[in-house]
């Protein structure tokens, strides 16, 4: 470990980031993160996705202990099979949120503890919200449910996130804008998306949580993000590091911008504030 920088935890964030194009993660990249994990350093993924999302993902991430999931929204004990904690949705937010999608006819896309919930229709059509690249996991990941509204209304202390996927990024505005003022955390996401999850919660406030339970220091942290909703965790970390493929936006508040992730850019973090040794 970096005995100077002292670096203890490394949050990464997934697509865009850990992952390339492909939705891969590079065969370099998880071999140093298994030996950076062995070396005693916590790493873990700081990312929208929930755990459902993961399934593709359990081999590389053997051995992690916790998962900052849905966009802070989740901190997950990998090894005891458990949330640690959790940050809900109410049920009058969640029905607003259904009502918004109407009016767009946007995709939505719910997150719990454990399922990933859309309807059939939409995970069909994924190409209609530009979202084209994920369909084959949500094809096979995704608890099917037509009646959405019925669902919040079945699970309502259990929705941790609600993602609106529109067809257009005027449509985004447009319900970003009818959502306001209503106590939830609006994050841009992808193309076209709409996240929603309660107020207060980000990757930074799980982050801060997971400090704080592990007793690291926010100093001794690393965030790496290319995007919108990485923009709180990269600013509370002791380090921030933007992939090369981030927005201007995300690379102007960062430390370092590094290669993008097509190429590496989470092994560059790993090799020049961990591996110091090499």
């Amino acid at each position: 470990m970096n005995k100077e920088n002292n670096y203890r935890l490394l949050s990464l964030d997934m697509d865009g980031t850990l992952l390339n194009s492909a939705k891969q993660i590079p065969d370099e990249t998880a071999a140093a993160i298994k030996q950076l994990m062995k070396r005693g350093a916590e790493v873990v993924v700081g990312t929208g996705r929930g755990l459902a999302e993961l399934a593709d993902y359990r081999e590389a991430f053997k051995g992690m202990n916790y998962g900052l999931l849905v966009s802070g929204g989740l901190i997950y004990d990998f090894q005891q099979e458990k949330p640690v904690t959790m940050h809900t949705l109410s049920l009058a937010q969640c029905q607003r949120l259904l009502e918004a999608a109407a009016e767009e006819d946007a995709m939505v896309h719910i997150l719990t503890v454990h399922d990933s919930v859309a309807r059939e229709q939409d995970i069909f059509h994924m190409e209609d919200f530009s979202m084209s690249v994920y369909q084959d996991m949500y094809e096979r990941i995704c608890d099917r449910q037509e009646d959405l509204n019925r669902y919040v209304q079945e699970h309502a202390d259990e929705i941790l996130k609600i993602n609106l996927y529109h067809r257009s990024t005027a449509s985004r505005e447009r319900s970003s804008q009818r959502l306001a003022g209503l106590g939830m955390n609006l994050v841009l996401a992808e193309i076209t998306g709409l996240e929603a999850s309660p107020a207060g919660i980000t990757k930074a406030s799980g982050l801060k949580e997971l400090c704080s339970l592990l007793n690291i220091p926010l100093a001794a942290t690393v965030a790496v993000g290319d995007a919108p909703n990485d923009f709180e965790i990269l600013q509370a970390a002791g380090l921030a590091a933007a992939m090369g493929n981030a927005t201007d936006a995300i690379k102007e508040i960062c430390d370092v911008v590094v290669s993008d992730n097509d190429h590496n850019g989470v092994l560059d973090v790993i090799n020049r504030y961990f591996f110091t040794d090499r």
